[in-house]
């Protein structure tokens, strides 16, 4: 623990000026630790519109150095707010049967029904989600899908890359976007092969969202909660550089979060524009959402 009072004391006098004893550091560490065990096993609500599940990485000093993902599982509620229900830390090599744990976890917290989950390919995840909640649509990120894209292209390309895969996502239909991507294909499959390959691959969990209401795309494609919550979760993380062990990682991320918006000032701006959104999913999920709905 010694590093970790190092680092609270060192943060209270930076914060508050406030010198602090080891004893009281350890009774706030183990309040915080406490605090998260009680945080990751609560209830959650019967139902949520969606989840994304999105990967952190971090490093971790067990033995030697190491790159091991910490995985935010974070839900839109039915209200229309951002929840985040848990963190779990892998080792890189997860399949199907990290992500039945994981979602099992959250199914025995009360949670029987998930509309649309948003991943970015990550292995082994549909088949778990399909085990857990058969009727769950998964559905790739198109974000990360383009972010990735733009990894195999060069700089001065990627605004005609953006522009040509536009039409892509934005298709009105599967076939409108199947056509799209034929032109995409014969306009830059040459010159970049792998971005083809990387659509290709991700196809199967790219299409879902291309037969919802525009006001549905939008709450999928909106990353803009998660990306602020990964932000404050990074610079949590570099600022500590590495962590001895995996406990002390998830720790660090947990603090970070609770330190985000710790009054709940933050959901009431989060509750955008969530009537129409709301029942674009009502609609198109048959009253899934209702029974939560007092």
């Amino acid at each position: 623990m010694a590093e970790s009072h190092g680092e609270i004391s060192a943060h209270l006098a930076e914060v508050y000026g406030a010198e602090v004893s080891k004893q009281t550091i350890s009774t706030i560490t183990d309040k915080v630790m406490d605090g998260m065990a009680e945080w990751q096993n609560r209830p959650l609500d019967r139902v949520y519109p969606v989840l994304f599940v999105d990967a952190i990485n971090v490093k971790i000093r067990d033995g030697k150095v190491a790159n091991r993902p910490i995985y935010v599982v974070m839900a839109v509620t039915v209200d229309g707010t951002r929840d985040i229900l848990g963190i779990w830390a892998g080792d890189g090599g997860e399949g199907a049967k990290y992500w039945l744990h994981v979602f099992t976890e959250l199914k025995n917290r009360g949670l029987d029904d998930v509309l649309m989950l948003v991943c970015d390919g990550l292995k082994g995840l549909p088949e778990a989600v399909e085990t857990v909640w058969p009727r769950t649509i998964v559905q790739t990120c198109v974000v990360h899908l383009l972010r990735n894209s733009f990894r195999y292209a060069a700089r001065q390309d990627w605004d005609k890359v953006a522009k040509a895969l536009r039409p892509v996502y934005t298709a009105p239909s599967e076939d409108a976007a199947t056509e799209r991507f034929g032109e995409f294909q014969e306009a830059w499959g040459r010159k970049y092969p792998a971005i083809i390959k990387l659509w290709e691959n991700a196809w199967a969990e790219f299409v879902p969202f291309l037969s919802f209401d525009v006001e549905i795309r939008k709450v999928i494609c909106s990353t803009n909660a998660i990306e602020s919550v990964n932000a404050r979760i990074r610079r949590a993380v570099r600022a500590r550089g590495h962590f001895p062990n995996e406990a002390a990682a998830l720790k660090c991320i947990y603090m970070a979060l609770m330190s985000l918006d710790p009054t709940g000032k933050g959901r009431k701006r989060w509750t955008m524009r969530w009537k129409a959104p709301l029942n674009a999913f009502q609609i198109a999920f048959e009253g899934r959402l209702t029974p939560n709905n007092n």
